[in-house]
């Protein structure tokens, strides 16, 4: 197993650097037949040897693999083990439409959440979390899960392209979040929706009651000024059909219904505090969930051993001949 996979991709690089010098020697052997006859060129430079050429480029091959494979980070001694844990299930709703663009909270509405959820995920121990984003239609960006670096992971990726759909689609959103609990939960389940609250695609409040019915809390945290932002885009601001520019304001009453309704809270985000410490803080007043899940454990890290067989086959390849230490690799003069 590999904790960067995708590193392995360097490998195929292999394959095009012996190609590569062969095509050089190729081209090499060419310019000495204008010359004469290659027997005779050869022996004007004795100095010179073919095979110490390909010896160097085989060596420094082998050592770019060993290279690429620690970069991978290879892993052994893992093994599956079934482990309980307690906590709650909390999905998080993001929006990612254009309004969440705007400016009113430095660098802007979208960056300063991904930061406060990414803040959120450190101070978890045992609880599950996970991701929904949504604009004019929501889907699942990370299922319900115990991983936290995969967690930051994912959420790093997220902007406002992340949604081919514009629109605020929030009833979608907590629809599709109550669907994403995992079977064995059932006491400590909350769903955080964060949004600017300009719904303009369906009924989040009707959203709200029915998943509440079944247990599900829902809280709201209400991102933006009530007065309205403009919105950056392509590096001028929005504008409607007619050539206006558009401001985005924050919905406050659509906000506090759904959470009232959800029998959660809403808590309008502040620069400072972002509203999700105090709201995860209520959570953690539910009746703990017990869960049984299966994780790998006990790895056992490779990549060192890696790293020294490159260096011990770069070395060896600039040690191969006197003279072709301090040259470049397909340098032969």
């Amino acid at each position: 197993m590999f904790a960067r996979a995708y590193f392995l991709w360097l490998l195929l690089l292999v394959p095009l650097i012996l190609a590569g010098y062969a095509l050089l020697r190729r081209a090499r052997r060419a310019r000495i037949r204008r010359f004469g006859d290659e027997k005779l060129v050869a022996a004007l430079m004795p100095s010179w040897s073919s095979a110490k050429g390909w010896w160097r480029t085989v060596l420094f091959c082998i050592g770019f693999a060993c290279f690429a494979i620690g970069l991978a980070r290879p892993l052994l001694g893992a093994k599956l083990v079934e482990r309980e844990t307690k906590g709650a299930e909390i999905m998080i709703c993001l929006d990612v439409s254009n309004s969440m663009l705007a400016q009113d909270y430095s660098p802007d509405r979208l960056s300063r959440a991904k930061l406060a959820i990414s803040r959120i995920v450190d101070r978890l121990d045992g609880d599950r979390i996970g991701l929904i984003i949504f604009a004019g239609t929501s889907f699942v960006q990370l299922p319900i899960t115990t991983d936290y670096v995969s967690a930051k992971m994912f959420l790093n990726m997220i902007d406002t392209q992340s949604v081919p759909v514009q629109g605020t689609a929030i009833g979608d959103a907590i629809l599709t979040a109550a669907k994403s609990f995992s079977v064995q939960s059932e006491k400590s389940r909350a769903i955080i929706v964060i949004t600017d609250g300009e719904n303009h695609e369906d009924d989040p409040v009707e959203a709200a009651r029915q998943v509440a019915s079944t247990g599900i809390r829902v809280y709201t945290v209400g991102v933006g000024s009530l007065r309205g932002q403009p919105i950056p885009l392509d590096g001028d601001l929005m504008k409607d059909k007619d050539g206006n520019i558009v401001v985005t304001r924050l919905d406050e009453e659509t906000l506090k219904r759904v959470a009232s309704e959800g029998n959660g809270a809403y808590v309008h985000a502040g620069s400072e505090e972002f509203g999700l410490n105090p709201i995860l803080s209520e959570i953690r007043k539910l009746e703990d969930e017990r869960f049984n899940s299966t994780v790998f454990e006990e790895y056992d890290e490779q990549y060192m051993y890696f790293f020294a067989a490159a260096l011990f086959f770069f070395v060896l390849e600039m040690l191969v001949g006197e003279r072709r230490a301090k040259r470049r690799l397909f340098d032969e003069k």
